[in-house]
């Protein structure tokens, strides 16, 4: 890694900390997230602010911002269209404003393989120039892949800064995702009839990513994977909840219904993810990043669980 600070966005939420203790070791490292971090290490400097608001740029004015890792990201499928593009995409915008501005020569952003989209005619393992479909079926997705957009096109217009963009597969762990708060649920429904190959990632791998991905000279767009894929079945056993299958139909119009009267964090698109593949070639992380997943498949079960 260069000298200087890390700044680590969206800081506090649980992946955040994650890469925040992995880091902290290494480099000087700057968090800045809307939360309070009170339990933050000692030399961890931390701002307690929106990353939309001018204050933003004195921290890249005042200290020496080595490399930017974005992990500020709203995933929430119950905030409003406007309040996510706010956030997500013309936040974003504003951050690569600041890194332009005072050149600072390190960007990785935390994407995801959601970009790709589930899809029924999906081929077996989907590469890093594979089309963004991830919003034809389901568009809470669509600003998180502007936010990917947004990052090649920074790529591409400032070659001085090293940028990386990461898609990992679902990520388990403590992590208040979809992927994890649906095997966290007591009894797991299946759809009648489907069985897709899924890929999964323990939240330590993704922050392993992160680290090697701020080593000089890495930069482009990298699939991340855990353990080998499996059958959401066999996820699901590993995992030992018991499970329920219904018909898709029926169960696109239960999740519908819950959804709209707050029974339910899933939205219906959601389905398609156990439904369809969308599975992922990791090679390109594998030989350029150097990335080998620690964690086994029963390790991102296990870590569900914890806290």
């Amino acid at each position: 890694m260069s000298d200087g600070a890390v700044l680590v966005t969206g800081i506090v939420g649980r992946l955040g900390k994650t890469v925040c203790r992995l880091l902290h070791r290494e480099v000087p490292v700057v968090g800045v997230d809307r939360r309070d971090f009170p339990e933050r290490p000692r030399d961890v400097v931390f701002h307690q602010i929106d990353i939309r608001r001018k204050k933003m740029r004195d921290i890249f004015r005042g200290g020496h911002i080595s490399a930017v890792v974005h992990l500020g990201i709203m995933h929430d499928p119950r905030s409003s269209p406007a309040e996510h593009h706010a956030w997500n995409v013309v936040a974003f915008g504003k951050l690569l404003e600041y890194m332009e501005q005072y050149k600072v020569p390190k960007l990785v952003v935390l994407s995801s393989a959601n970009v790709y989209g589930p899809q029924p005619d999906n081929p077996q393992f989907l590469p890093e120039n594979a089309p963004l479909l991830g919003s034809a079926r389901f568009h809470e997705i669509r600003d998180l892949i502007e936010v990917d957009m947004l990052a090649q096109s920074f790529f591409w217009r400032n070659s001085a800064c090293d940028t990386v963009i990461l898609r990992p597969v679902h990520i388990l762990g403590s992590v208040r995702n979809a992927p994890s708060n649906y095997l966290r649920l007591d009894v797991v429904p299946t759809l009648m009839g489907f069985d897709p190959m899924v890929q999964v990632v323990h939240q330590d791998d993704v922050a392993s990513a992160i680290q090697r991905a701020l080593r000089p000279g890495i930069r482009g767009i990298f699939n991340i994977a855990g353990p080998a894929p499996v059958s959401l079945s066999k996820l699901i056993r590993t995992v030992g909840r018991p499970t329920v299958s219904i018909p898709y139909t029926l169960g696109k119009s239960m999740l519908t219904a819950a959804w709209r009267w707050r029974l339910s964090n899933f939205p219906a698109p959601e389905l398609d993810h156990i439904k369809y593949v969308c599975m992922v070639d990791d090679r390109r992380a594998r030989e350029q990043l150097g990335f080998e997943p620690k964690r086994s498949l029963r390790d991102c079960a296990l870590a569900l669980d914890e806290e």
